[in-house]
């Protein structure tokens, strides 16, 4: 009877341990797709900045210097391989300050696409911090339970903050 008992105690732990991990795996994929969700994001309200960026330099407001470089600095974000990625949405942002971009009809519209990017980044980081948190912990790395999936990264930018 004694060994029963034990089998049945045995069993029950490693379900519950089974369900645990279970769960785990599932939390850690969501929060995986979340990530690339938000990434995805982020790319969108980066394009739309540089397409608004490359729209004001084009526009014939601006003096001829202040466009060219609002011009180029937009070309170079969107061209961008992703190693580069980073730095060149950086110096786009440096370039939108460095102008003195405070064109009457073009004010909310940057100023909102500028914001959009922030909270965007804010939001991709945040999402990324809570799945390497997750991933960190000892039964995700013991027992494998983020698959082949890579480590996500955070993005770092100059986004006027």
């Amino acid at each position: 009877m004694k060994v029963s008992w034990a089998l049945l105690a045995i069993g029950v732990v490693l379900l519950l341990f089974g369900a645990y991990a279970s769960w785990t795996a599932g939390r850690l994929d969501r929060l995986h797709h979340r990530v690339d969700l938000a990434r995805a994001s982020l790319e969108t309200e980066l394009a739309r900045r540089s397409a608004l960026v490359g729209e004001l330099g084009g526009s014939g407001i601006l003096d001829p210097a202040s466009s060219l470089l609002l011009l180029d600095a937009a070309h170079r974000a969107r061209t961008a391989s992703p190693e580069e990625r980073e730095q060149r949405e950086s110096a786009l942002t440096r370039a939108i300050h460095a102008t003195g971009t405070d064109v009457e009809p073009w004010t909310a519209e940057l100023n909102l696409a500028m914001r959009r990017v922030q909270l965007a980044r804010r939001f991709h980081n945040d999402i990324v911090v809570s799945t390497r948190d997750l991933r960190r912990r000892r039964l995700v790395s013991w027992f494998r339970l983020a698959g082949h999936a890579p480590m996500p990264s955070t993005i770092e930018l100059e986004d006027g903050r």
